[in-house]
């Protein structure tokens, strides 16, 4: 099959991309051109580059008439982030793909009511980024219930890999947080340190993909997370990291605004908005219909991106 892969280059699409050329398909693969692959292969001397901008294009619809033009079987977004964007790609596409698959997010949950999630749970979304994956999801979906418009979400979690900062036990982004446990310094927890984090491999968000994309039958017009086995609690974690590097994990709990005024105000943002989602989410979906079977769970995947880092072992 000819397939167009959509922000092929980042990380999902660096894992992605290469399989798809050993697997024999004619892989397209659509970027700005403004970075190379974080994962190096050889494959990717047979993978088609085209280079378009997709926030200069979209303003007219341009950009989904330029995929269109491309003439694949099947076509893997990777950086749809608005709900315009995803219509005016169904709009040049129908008729025309055998397969749409769209990256979304665990985000679309809001405050999970049930966890593990299942791919069932209600949306109830909250902060610009995840109301807008939402409507996307939901367009998309609805779009499959009423045309027939052949189309897969696929949900990662916090993605994770070599090259890639990953969300630290405070959950946010600080790399003096993974210094501090890596030398046995305190580090502090918001509450209690019992709030959630749900990250994945690059690679077996790619192999989500990969799976649907080989079982349509089971694929279209469902969603489905990417995520590792299981979520892991910010204690937990900042426990497991201290012990990678032979250290104790001298940990001190505060109470949330204790904590926002004991950071930057960017750090409490992106640690406000990891703690208020706390994601736990199932793969149990994924695993029966596609056969999915993660390579990593959340702190091998961590653990191989911190050692990615330099100077981190």
């Amino acid at each position: 099959m000819r397939i167009v892969v959509i922000g092929g280059t980042g990380h999902v699409g660096s894992f992605m991309v290469p399989r798809l050329v050993e697997l024999g398909h004619e892989t397209i693969v659509v970027s700005r051109g403004a970075r190379e692959p974080y994962v190096a292969s050889a494959a990717w001397q047979r993978v088609r580059r085209v280079t378009l901008d997709r926030a200069a294009a979209d303003a007219d619809g341009e950009f989904g008439r330029q995929i269109a033009g491309l003439d694949a079987d099947v076509v893997v977004d990777m950086i749809c982030f608005k709900p315009a964007e995803a219509r005016s790609m169904v709009d040049a596409l129908r008729g025309r793909v055998r397969h749409f698959l769209s990256c979304g997010t665990i985000w679309v949950y809001g405050h999970s009511v049930v966890v593990p999630a299942t791919e069932d749970q209600p949306r109830r979304p909250f902060g610009e980024y995840g109301v807008n994956k939402a409507a996307i999801e939901n367009y998309l979906l609805g779009e499959a219930r009423r045309s027939g418009f052949p189309a897969t979400v696929v949900h990662p979690g916090h993605i994770v890999g070599p090259g890639w900062m990953p969300v630290n036990p405070q959950g946010n982004l600080n790399l003096d947080v993974f210094e501090s446990l890596m030398h046995g310094r305190e580090i502090t927890l918001p509450n209690i340190g019992m709030e959630t984090l749900h990250h994945v491999h690059a690679g077996d968000v790619a192999q989500v993909f990969l799976k649907a994309i080989g079982n349509w039958g089971e694929a279209v017009g469902e969603a489905f997370h990417a995520v590792s086995p299981a979520a892991v609690t910010l204690r937990g974690y900042a426990e497991a990291v201290a012990g990678w590097f032979g250290q104790e994990a001298h940990l001190r709990f505060a109470p949330w605004d204790e904590f926002s005024r004991a950071v930057s105000d960017r750090d409490a943002a992106v640690t406000w908005d990891h703690i208020a989602h706390s994601p736990n989410c199932s793969i149990e979906k994924a695993r029966r219909l596609l056969g999915y079977e993660p390579r990593y769970t959340s702190l091998e995947a961590i653990r191989e991106a911190i050692e990615a880092l330099p100077g981190a072992m």
